[in-house]
């Protein structure tokens, strides 16, 4: 049977991935993959990199970012240009790309949740506790009670 196109398949993967951490992180390889997810994210982003750059400088509240700053944080040949934080920040603010964020925290075993995301997560957590009392409390309800009454 084929599937439909227009339908998600919810079944193919896992929605959010369980991770191990790793034991120890390739700088080099990781640094190598944040640039290679920015320029993917440059590539999917509705703007062109002077825009995308005069965003960050917006968010940043800086007078400018220019387009050459942003092609050295994408391109791999340029390992002395590594991105700050709050400029990674601005970056994925500008390009709208918030996958970026789980890309970033995955090498350490994290997953990303966002907005509904974390809600439905929190929900699925506290049903687990739920679950947890319940059992607690059927196994205490299952061995009698002997209460002595003083005389």
């Amino acid at each position: 049977m084929k599937r439909d196109p227009s339908q998600l398949d919810f079944f193919s993967k896992p929605l959010f991935p369980v991770r191990s951490a790793a034991v120890r992180i390739d700088i080099d390889r990781y640094r190598s993959k944040m640039k290679r997810a920015m320029a993917r994210a440059i590539r999917e982003c509705p703007y062109d990199r002077p825009t995308i750059a005069a965003r960050m400088a917006q968010y940043l509240g800086l007078p400018s970012i220019s387009k050459a700053m942003l092609d050295a944080y994408t391109a791999e040949s340029k390992e002395g240009h590594d991105i700050t934080l709050p400029r990674f920040a601005a970056f994925v603010q500008a390009t709208g790309a918030m996958w970026l964020w789980d890309e970033a925290v995955s090498d350490q075993g994290a997953t990303l949740l966002v907005g509904d995301e974390a809600r439905l997560a929190e929900i699925a957590r506290l049903q687990q506790e739920q679950e947890a009392i319940k059992d607690q409390l059927r196994s205490l309800r299952s061995t009698p009670v002997n209460i002595r009454r003083a005389r």
